[in-house]
């Protein structure tokens, strides 16, 4: 899971990125509302955290010029204040959740999941399957009949995103920006080292799925 903080709070910010970081998930982290909008725009992430009192733009005018460019990325808002005008119209504005500071890491870390799992339509199963495949969400096992390996952090999301658009063609632009973030700079040898591992992870469990290459375009699950 890959998820954007927009928070001007530059400690809390880069605070969260390391708790979300020791969960296995990937965290990027903008500070104020301009630069944050710039990046949700991308559509590259599955979860936003987003502040409302930014400096540039504040969080509630990127919620909604976020909502009218057809970005349905869900939103948990973070606010400092405790009035109901803010949250209702956080909530009005698409919102998907929201905290007010001080919260407990815990619990957001709970609501993110809550809001990751409505969005996947997977909130009673953790599991993404393909073919002779099947890829657990919470424990980054790929396994096939009675084999079972781990997969490491890049190679999960790899494999995330791959099950999530079985049979279409994902080009290596798409897998640097999910995987390895917008501003990275990452290169395509990257991608190609990490596709290689996943391949001989798929031997490992005799799976019948392989990751075929499309030559100028990038790669298709098979």
């Amino acid at each position: 899971m890959r998820i954007l903080i927009v928070e001007d709070e530059v400690a809390l910010a880069e605070a969260l990125v390391q708790i979300f970081g020791k969960n296995k998930y990937i965290a990027d982290a903008c500070y104020d509302g301009v630069s944050g909008l710039d990046n949700a725009l991308t559509d590259i992430y599955d979860v936003i955290v987003l502040d409302i009192m930014l400096p540039k733009m504040n969080g509630l005018d990127v919620l909604k010029n976020l909502r009218l460019n057809k970005i349905t990325t869900p939103v948990i808002l973070l606010t400092a204040k405790d009035e109901i005008s803010d949250k209702v119209k956080g909530l009005d504005y698409g919102a998907d959740d929201y905290l007010t500071k001080p919260f407990a890491t815990e619990e957001l870390l709970a609501r993110i999941r809550s809001v990751y799992r409505r969005k996947e339509n997977t909130i009673c199963e953790n599991v993404l399957s393909y073919d002779d495949i099947s890829l657990n969400l919470s424990t980054y096992e790929l396994t096939c009949g009675q084999n079972t390996v781990k997969l490491g952090l890049k190679e999960y999301s790899i494999m995330e995103l791959f099950l999530k658009n079985k049979g279409r063609v994902i080009s290596k632009e798409n897998l640097i920006e999910k995987v390895w973030g917008y501003e990275s700079d990452a290169e395509y040898n990257n991608v190609e080292v990490y596709i290689s591992f996943i391949r001989k992870k798929l031997i490992h469990i005799s799976s019948l799925v392989s990751i075929k290459t499309v030559r100028g375009v990038g790669y298709r699950l098979e």
